[in-house]
């Protein structure tokens, strides 16, 4: 078998993509974070001490995303053309989805963004919400679908009950 992040020598390198056609690509991304019901009540009348939650967690998203090739070892550095990050209130699950879109033209993808984006953004609702509610659950982080490079268009199967 062979390996694209090591060489002959067994030693870790980037995949080298200088032989790449630069396209058009996109990933978009998504993962829930569940909570008390007052912990909820509070980030959907924006009524949490530290303030603003979810305007702070769409900013620590994007610049988590922006940040990827900084956090993944191997990971290339992307100019990124757009990073959306948005959310979806459940009330009925007392949860919070965040979903995470990441655009380049390049030669290489932009999943790892979009679920780094998606992560950062859950871990600072965590962050900003502990004081209320210390048994909060980050799950269900997914890549959605992708496009461009190689392998097209993707749509990838959502985990179970979503």
């Amino acid at each position: 078998m062979e390996y694209t992040h090591f060489d002959q020598n067994g030693n870790a390198v980037m995949v080298d993509v200088s032989d790449k056609i630069e396209t058009k690509r996109t990933a978009v991304a998504r993962g829930s974070i569940r909570m008390s019901r007052e912990c909820y009540e509070k980030i959907k009348n924006q009524d949490m001490k530290k303030g603003d939650v979810l305007g702070v967690a769409r900013i620590a998203g994007i610049m988590g995303a922006k940040k990827t090739s900084e956090l993944i070892p191997l990971c290339h550095i992307l100019n990124l053309t757009s990073v959306t990050v948005d959310f979806i209130m459940q009330e009925e699950s007392c949860s919070v989805t965040a979903v995470c879109e990441a655009k380049t033209t390049g030669k290489t993808g932009v999943e790892m963004e979009a679920l780094t984006g998606v992560q950062i953004a859950l871990l600072t609702i965590y962050d900003m919400c502990k004081a209320v509610d210390k048994t909060m659950e980050i799950y269900g982080v997914c890549l959605c679908s992708k496009s461009g490079g190689k392998s097209g268009d993707v749509v990838y199967r959502l985990p179970e009950g979503e």
